[in-house]
């Protein structure tokens, strides 16, 4: 049927017709099944040369001109194959749609050369018009797969996304938009010229950049539709043809390229997503493990508290009050979890009145014996207290984040004095401002413009989330989080506060 609908302006009664659409199918099919579908597909070549085309030549030499025919797509399939490790991932980014661009413009050059080349050797074309049939049959098969493939492949690999797309409101408005160009574009140009041709970008640009490949497929498949019928009613001469499908192949290969590009950016963009949320679950868990460790040894003592009281004959108000203090310390524990679960869900965060400078002190605990062991002087000032509206569990995670960051950096000094401080103040109204300074080498011009990106580490073991995560926390707190430029670590790190409080030092 295929073959029947793109049968025109035929070439001495042969298999060379402007649009080969039939080709295209085969090649999906070839591909997905593999070789269940060679005897199949010879078949239909079989078919379509007797009963769409009469067959001018006799029996036999139909029969091995199909097999040849059939035998140089199966190579093209096979050669496709091969350059795209996973045939269900043609069309996924920019290297496939590369390479299979390349398959089908040398492999639909190489069989149109091979039928050329046995229709000369049984007399059934003139010897001076060789070429003229070569570039004609090339161009109609390369035409048909580079504009119909990718939407029988849209169709039958990712049908339900096709299918979609069909009902989705955009779909229906670049669609009529394409038929309103095809009128202007031939409606007001003369026969053979194709000055308004740039008319048809428009709805297949929208397409791509909307829906990504199986928007460009489609719209491709119908304004190449919609062309095949203006060249049938115009009754276009072949040289006319010639140009508009060349014009076709170019209209359809860049709004694939585009689809193509939307779709890695998208595909990109999800996957940055889900590594930057399982990373920020891998700093939450370490700070969760430090939130828990606490409710947990309580528990534990309390625990044995109860046995030896127990075992005492103890069953009165010292029990229960024991026994009360394991019960809090779970629902202490169970709130952990909960503000866990929580963040995994929907990202939500825990706000609660806290004192900055206690928040502080305990992300330092960790560090405290390392400090002592690689002779770092660790520190912090505060001339009043802050209170603060935050999450415990992600500040901590923060100021984990940035002393870590310090420590990596003052080891790498191997003489002079090394030291990491911490100084809070409130210069600004109602905000508090949290420098960390450190004795490192600092950061320089061209590290500050890329430091906080996703997946920029300046170290060896790094994958650099910590800073972007820290950033992204700091900014759901209503914060900012930034580094300068000098000869040594200063990051600043500014809240808003509640409050401020006491005296201290």
């Amino acid at each position: 049927m295929l073959d029947w609908a793109g049968y025109f302006q035929d070439f001495h009664g042969l298999h060379i017709t402007p649009w080969s659409p039939a080709l295209a199918l085969g090649l999906v099919f070839s591909l997905r099944y593999g070789r269940v579908t060679w005897i199949p597909w010879f078949v239909a070549v079989l078919l379509s040369e007797i009963l769409v085309r009469g067959i001018p030549e006799s029996l036999f030499t139909t029969i091995l001109i199909s097999a040849g025919l059939v035998l140089s797509y199966i190579a093209m399939v096979e050669v496709l194959r091969r350059q795209i490790t996973n045939p269900s991932e043609v069309l996924m980014d920019q290297k496939a749609l590369l390479a299979w661009f390349t398959v089908v413009v040398v492999g639909t050059f190489a069989s149109s050369f091979l039928y050329i080349a046995l229709l000369l050797s049984f007399n059934l074309i003139p010897s001076g018009e060789w070429g003229v049939a070569l570039s004609r049959l090339w161009i109609g098969d390369c035409v048909g797969i580079l504009v119909t493939m990718p939407f029988f492949w849209m169709l039958f690999e990712d049908r339900k996304r096709m299918t979609r797309g069909l009902w989705h409101w955009e779909t229906v408005g670049y669609l009529a938009l394409a038929i309103a160009m095809l009128f202007i574009a031939f409606r007001f140009a003369e026969i053979g010229n194709f000055q308004y041709f740039y008319l048809l970008f428009p709805p297949i640009v929208w397409a791509a950049a909307r829906q990504g490949v199986a928007g460009a497929a489609l719209a491709a498949f119908v304004l190449q539709a919609g062309i095949i019928l203006v060249v049938r009613s115009l009754d276009m001469v072949p040289a006319s043809v010639f140009g508009l499908q060349i014009l076709g192949a170019v209209l359809g290969f860049i709004g694939l390229f585009i689809g193509v590009v939307i779709d890695e950016r998208q595909r990109v963009s999800a996957e940055l997503r889900q590594t930057l949320h399982l990373a920020a679950a891998g700093e939450m868990a370490g700070a969760l493990a430090h939130e828990l460790n606490q409710p947990l040894t309580a528990l534990s003592t309390y625990g044995m508290a109860c046995e030896k009281m127990l075992d005492q004959g103890e069953t009165g108000e010292r029990l229960r009050e024991v026994i009360g203090k394991m019960v809090s310390e779970s629902f202490r524990a169970a709130e952990v979890v909960r503000r866990l679960r929580g963040f995994f869900t929907s990202g939500t965060t825990q706000l609660e009145s806290l004192e900055l400078e206690e928040l502080l002190q305990a992300a330092l605990i960790p560090f405290s014996t390392k400090s002592q062991q690689q002779n770092i002087e660790l520190s912090i000032a505060s001339p009043t207290r802050h209170m603060i509206l935050a999450d415990r569990i992600q500040l901590e995670v923060v100021f984990r984040n940035l002393i870590s960051n310090a420590f990596d950096a003052v080891s790498e000094q191997t003489s002079g004095q090394r030291y990491i401080r911490l100084k809070v103040s409130n210069e600004l109204p109602e905000q508090v401002h949290v420098l960390i300074e450190d004795s490192g080498l600092g950061i320089s011009e061209s590290k500050l413009t890329h430091m906080f990106e996703p997946f920029t580490s300046f170290k060896a073991s790094g994958l650099g989330l910590g800073l972007a995560i820290s950033r992204s926390i700091v900014e759901a707190h209503g914060g900012t989080l930034f580094a300068e430029v000098a000869d040594h670590g200063i990051l600043n790190l500014i809240l808003p506060i509640e409050s401020i409080g006491r005296n201290a030092t």
